[in-house]
């Protein structure tokens, strides 16, 4: 299928060129906020020090059956041995599930706040405390979201957050410790600023793509062709993010000056307010057309997409990509440690979710245009089933 060339609806917010020149503000809300934090290139760099700097290696850490994997693979390289829970099919946490799998050799848990959407952690702080645990909140699908007026990642003994999937940042993970015991974190070094200027390109790029139309999309693809062949022949290594597996080539990588400078420059709430208005846009234009995951965004909630439920993930990814929309496989593959028979309603969200769009780049015109997309790509991959049924 080729793109219609109508839609350019890139999955991550894109960076404005006065990003680079706007003043700091004071960040409300963490790690933007905490008073104990450190910064890093990836969160999964933040996940690897936490097992060592908590002394989880040797250990058996509860984990959500629902994962990337990348978070696994950290923690294994680290030295600690994951152990898998129950998540339901509304990514619910099974507490009884978890109660009954501590064992002697636990020694934390581990909640991950699944696109912006709140999960249990004051549940699992008890939990945690009762047995005398560690509660790592993962927070990296959802910065700048809250339960309420309770900052996600402020409730576990630490909370780790990346900003490259909220916030248009060339990279950028980091590491918050809560309460009252310090710990001596070394400042990571910066990474090669080569790496840093290329996706700071790729990011102004896909904004130009994003406003300028055709033209936009004409010079973004003349830049790109020159630029990739500068990058080769320059040698320069492309740390790149988003990555699916775990390189401990990269774990003491810190996180860019300009990061740091254009995610602290951000209107926060502004950018939760938008997250949350294209988030109830898609939700009131699509639920008669597939059953929403949730019929509600919980206050405070910054959502990172929407969560689509559909039944051929192939077919539809790949007509929402002909429309120029980059809608994104969610969270497909199992990590080998975990079981996939053992969890049915895990590997049924597996097959069923895909991210739709719903940052703060994209105006309500061009929310319109997302949410008739989508509606066609259900119908017609309706219409193919039928014709082979």
């Amino acid at each position: 299928m080729k793109s219609s060339g109508k839609l350019f609806v890139p999955s991550l917010p894109t960076l404005w060129p006065h990003m680079l020149t706007s003043r700091p503000k004071p960040g409300a809300l963490p790690p933007f906020s905490s008073p104990n934090v450190r910064y890093f290139y990836f969160a999964r760099n933040a996940i690897w020090l936490t097992v060592k700097m908590l002394g989880l290696d040797q250990g058996e850490v509860l984990m959500p059956a629902y994962h990337h994997g990348v978070e696994v693979e950290a923690l294994v390289d680290a030295g600690a041995t994951p152990r898998f829970y129950r998540v339901g099919s509304r990514w619910d946490v099974d507490l009884e599930d978890v109660a009954r799998r501590i064992g002697p050799k636990t020694k934390a848990l581990y909640l991950t706040h699944y696109a912006g959407f709140p999960g249990p952690a004051a549940e699992m702080r008890k939990l945690a405390d009762k047995h005398g645990l560690i509660l790592i909140e993962d927070c990296a699908l959802s910065l700048l979201s809250s339960d309420g007026a309770v900052p996600l990642g402020t409730t576990g003994d630490v909370g780790i957050f990346c900003l490259y999937k909220t916030l248009p940042v060339p990279n950028g993970g980091a590491l918050v410790v809560n309460g009252p015991r310090q710990y001596s974190l070394p400042e990571p070094p910066a990474p090669p600023s080569a790496s840093t200027f290329s996706h700071t390109v790729s990011a102004l790029l896909q904004n130009l793509e994003l406003r300028g139309g055709a033209f936009g999309r004409g010079l973004r693809s003349l830049v790109r062709a020159v630029g990739h062949g500068t990058v080769k022949a320059a040698s320069i290594e492309r740390v790149a993010t988003g990555t699916q597996h775990f390189d401990r080539r990269h774990v003491d990588l810190g996180m860019s000056p300009l990061t740091k400078r254009i995610a602290l420059a951000q209107d926060l709430e502004s950018i939760v307010e938008q997250r949350r208005r294209n988030y109830f846009f898609l939700l009131g234009r699509l639920r008669d057309v597939s059953a929403p995951l949730f019929n509600q965004l919980p206050p405070g909630a910054c959502p990172l997409f929407y969560p689509l439920v559909v039944q051929d993930k192939a077919e539809v990814l790949a007509r929402l990509r002909a429309q120029g929309i980059d809608a994104i496989d969610f969270w497909k593959r199992f990590h080998p440690a975990c079981d996939a028979g053992a969890f049915p309603e895990v590997a049924q969200l597996r097959r069923s979710i895909v991210e739709i769009p719903c940052h703060q780049d994209l105006s309500p015109e061009v929310m319109a245009d997302v949410a008739q997309a989508v509606r066609d790509a259900l119908k017609s991959d309706r219409k193919t089933k039928k014709r082979a049924g």
